[in-house]
């Protein structure tokens, strides 16, 4: 029954109106508010804000169709047939409600963390919501008792369970790479521990192997099993030598750890979480912040009535997360009306790897990893390869009139590192799938995974350019032979947050999707032959070479995992491989950098080559050795003088002979911008202060 606050809510505003806001969240708490305070050199909002922090206690009744996609709920309900959860969540909004613009940014926190709020949305007078989905509920991600300003967001959600309450076991895998020594090493997924423990710890009920060698096709080079007997369940240092103290979470061997092998363990485990109900806890705040006047307990929503547009946006991992909720449905609230109007998955080309048994979603792109099975693309289209039925991400949405507006950007280390490709050409790689009308498409060529530092002197060496080779992302995964790409994504992001909200809130489409293709003859095979790549100093000279990609590997999960919706129970742990999938990537030109993309300054005005991949170097981390550097970008600087890229061998004109002198160069970089403005993908204050650092800069001084 509906509680007297929301009866009294439904009677002032009209049943209609209440009907709107009909999300399950039945308490929220606000553990803490503060003034908003700027970061330290950074410019106070036009209007006073606010930061808030708190709870949203929600329930879940399984039976309702938009809940009972979730793998496990019904194994999850307390004793009155409820699935109940708790999720974290903290608002920016202005001191005066009346101020606010009336949209309302959903943010999907990354691995807990909430992105800064721009200060261009606080211009605007804009509402930033970011709430809790991920609940494996271990290491940083272990849910607090209290919301907190300077916390995480994290979820609290039930297991599943067995009938009497029995536990469900299943098989589980988890990988130790680049470590070295006697000491023990604990199973860590990303930067967090693995969030299911052993049955057992007996390491007879275990198999543990270790390998030499894996390529991008996942071919395996010298596995050998671990005898038992070699290994424990167990901590161990110099002081407490093999087998150690007993310990779920850790691996110790008698011969210590090897740091050119990698370690790979499958055990029993028990307990899984539900984790798909962060699919619904996300949905539901954001309904309800945005609908709804009060809980059930009369605790006034404090954005009531000030909300009349929302998009929801998530950063990589979080992008994933928005592609698979859209997928599965769930952008159609419990009363059947649209959740958010926009969708903003950024440098995302996959689908979140959650809503299955044994999900890892705090997981990066490293073999064996979920998250590319099924549609990847937007409009229903067969998948010939891996013999599954057409299919797309906005199936659900249409048929139940939810869908979207959509905007999607990407830069170049999504296609190098992060399988992005088959969404644009499909798994056999070719014909360019339709973009539908309701979703843009664009392009960032020849950038890093978020983009890089920006500026021009970070191009120089001697100057700004790091000596150092980029951090390989992922799980200890190494050090990038080249230094950082610097090519920015923030005043690309800066436009088209502008023509997002237009979009959504005043129906101004955006700019036309741009983005390479094989009609444009800007997409090719994945190698230097296909994609042009010239022979740079400072590269092995077949770079890159037709396994550098990493490819889509076609998993076999087990008969109870369904690929289309990336849901079910994994039982092949780790799965086989059937097959590997052709992947493409973007042409080049004569200097390495990528053709098809959006305009972008640092581009057009180049100072080096800049690269969507790097190379694993050496070292102490010699695993991935010559590898592709997952997916962190690389550059490399053009000479300064004709003789020293002769001394070099480079084949790229010198800085000199491009642009003669510093005047030349900033000359260049204003036709760049005024050619980005033109097309809508640079505001003027971003061009002014562009010109400014360029000017100021060391180019050709």
């Amino acid at each position: 029954m509906p509680s007297i606050a929301r009866i009294l809510s439904c009677s002032l505003l009209g049943l209609m109106l209440c009907a709107t806001g009909q999300a399950r969240v039945t308490r929220i708490v606000i553990d803490e508010t503060a003034p908003f305070a700027a970061a330290p050199g950074g410019s106070a909002p036009a209007m006073a804000y606010e930061v808030l922090a708190g709870r949203a206690f929600g329930e879940l009744d399984p039976k309702l169709p938009g809940n009972a996609i979730i793998q496990d709920i019904e194994l999850a309900k307390d004793a009155d047939g409820k699935v109940r959860y708790v999720a974290s969540f903290v608002i920016y909004k202005p001191v005066n409600l009346g101020q606010a613009s009336g949209l309302l940014w959903h943010d999907v926190p990354n691995r807990g963390r909430v992105f800064a709020f721009a200060p261009q949305e606080m211009a605007f007078g804009d509402v930033m919501l970011a709430s809790a989905w991920q609940g494996d509920n271990v290491g940083s991600t272990t849910v607090r008792p209290k919301a907190t300003l300077a916390g995480l967001q994290f979820l609290q959600l039930p297991v599943a369970r067995g009938p009497g309450n029995t536990p469900i076991t299943g098989e589980v895998f988890a990988r130790i790479v680049n470590r070295s020594g006697m000491g023990s090493q604990p199973l860590m997924v990303q930067t967090n521990p693995l969030p299911y423990q052993p049955v057992s710890l007996d390491s007879a009920q275990s198999r543990l192997v270790s390998r030499a060698g894996e390529n991008q096709r996942g071919e395996v080079r010298d596995e050998v099993a671990v005898a038992p007997a070699d290994w424990a369940w167990a901590k161990c240092d110099a002081t407490h030598p093999f087998p150690g103290t007993p310990d779920a979470t850790q691996i110790c061997l008698r011969q210590g750890f090897d740091a050119s092998r990698l370690y790979q363990v499958v055990f029993s485990a028990a307990d899984p979480y539900v984790l798909g109900i962060g699919l619904a806890a996300w949905r539901d705040l954001g309904d309800f912040f945005k609908n709804s006047l009060a809980d059930d307990l009369g605790t006034a929503n404090p954005l009531a009535k000030a909300m009349t547009h929302s998009i929801g946006r998530g950063i990589s991992q979080s992008g994933n997360f928005l592609r698979g909720w859209l997928h599965l449905g769930f952008n159609q609230a419990e009363g059947g009306a649209p959740v958010h109007d926009g969708i903003w998955p950024i440098i995302a080309g996959r689908r979140i790897a959650l809503n299955f048994r044994w999900a890892q979603p705090d997981g990066v792109l490293e073999l064996y990893q979920a998250g590319s099975e099924g549609p990847q693309w937007w409009l229903p289209a067969a998948d010939r390869v891996r013999g599954l039925p057409a299919a797309g991400i906005l199936e659900r949405c249409t048929a139940s009139k939810t869908c979207p507006k959509i905007i999607e950007h990407f830069g170049s280390a999504e296609v190098w590192a992060l399988k992005l490709t088959p969404e644009w050409v499909g798994t056999d790689g070719k014909i360019d799938l339709p973009v539908p009308a309701n979703v843009r498409r664009y392009y960032i060529a020849s950038s890093s995974h978020g983009g890089g530092a920006g500026g021009f002197d970070t191009s120089l060496p001697g100057r700004g350019l790091p000596t150092a080779g980029a951090q390989c992302p992922g799980n200890n995964f190494g050090v990038g032979v080249l230094p950082p790409n610097p090519v920015p994504h923030t005043q690309t992001v800066n436009a088209l947050r502008v023509h997002f909200r237009d979009w959504v809130m005043k129906g101004r489409p955006p700019p036309a999707s741009r983005y390479p293709t094989l009609r444009g003859h800007t997409l090719a095979a994945a190698d230097k032959a296909g994609i042009g790549f010239p022979s740079l100093p400072g590269l092995r000279a077949s770079v890159p070479e037709p396994d550098f990609i990493m490819p889509v590997l076609d998993y076999d999960w087990g008969p109870q995992f369904n690929p289309q919706d990336g849901s079910g129970i994994v039982s092949n742990a780790p799965p086989a491989i059937r097959q590997v999938l052709k992947m493409l990537a973007p042409r080049v030109n004569a200097d390495g950098n990528e053709l098809g993309g959006v305009p972008v300054p640092l581009l057009d005005a180049p100072l080096g080559s800049y690269l969507g991949w790097n190379i694993t170097a050496g070292g102490a981390k010699p695993f991935h050795k010559d590898q592709i550097c997952n997916y962190v970008g690389g550059m490399i600087p053009f000479s300064r003088t004709r003789q020293e890229r002769l001394a070099q061998h480079d084949p790229r004109p010198s800085l000199q002979e491009r642009y003669g002198t510093h005047e030349g160069y900033v000359a260049a970089l204003g036709k760049a911008t005024r050619r980005a403005m033109r097309a809508g993908f640079l505001l003027p204050e971003d061009a002014a202060a562009l010109l400014q650092a360029a000017e100021a800069s060391a180019v050709l001084r």
